[in-house]
Formats: C-alpha cells, structure tokens, sequence
C-alpha cells in the first residue's frame, strides 16, 4: 500500500490490508489534519478496508471535526461501506 498526498487531497493506492497500513494511514492522514479541517480520501486499488481504518476515519471525522469525502475506484468497496451504512457518514462516492 502507498499513500500521498497533494494539499488536501490523499492518494491511498493498493490494498488496505494489515496493522502497518493502518498505522501508514493514521501517521500520514495526522500530519496533514494539523493543518487542513477537511480532506478528501481517494482509495485506488483496495476492495476492502480494515476496521481500524473505519475506526480512525471516524474518530477524525467526530472528534477532531474533520470533514471527510472518500471517494473510492472499486464497487466492493463502494458496496462494503454501504452495507455498513458509511457511505453518507463518510460521504463516499464511487469514481
């Protein structure tokens, strides 16, 4: 998994998969939101993601008052955050 960034925009590329994507993803999204209150996630690749991801995703999203707009490329996923009822919560949409 690779992870970058350009302003707010992230780029999170391949499957999303283990603890130390997770943690890539918690270390990298931290930096930016000390300077940006809204960020815009764009997931390539995965068709699926970690409970810690969704965990974290809304932990900056209530706590930190981060606004959040994940867009994702595969429809699993897309299906998988619907099936959790995430999709409005996170304001997902499907590339």
């Amino acid at each position: 998994m690779e992870i970058s960034s350009s302003g707010r925009d992230v780029l999170i590329k391949g499957n999303i998969k283990s603890v130390g994507d997770f943690q890539k993803i918690k270390n990298f999204i931290d930096n930016l939101i000390t300077t940006n209150n809204s960020l815009s996630i764009h997931i390539e690749d995965s068709i699926s993601i970690t409970s810690s991801v969704i965990g974290y995703f809304t932990k900056i999203l209530y706590k930190d008052n981060i606004q959040l707009n994940i867009v994702v490329s595969d429809e699993r996923l897309y299906e998988l955050l619907d099936e959790l009822g995430l999709v409005s919560q996170f304001s997902v949409r499907q590339a």
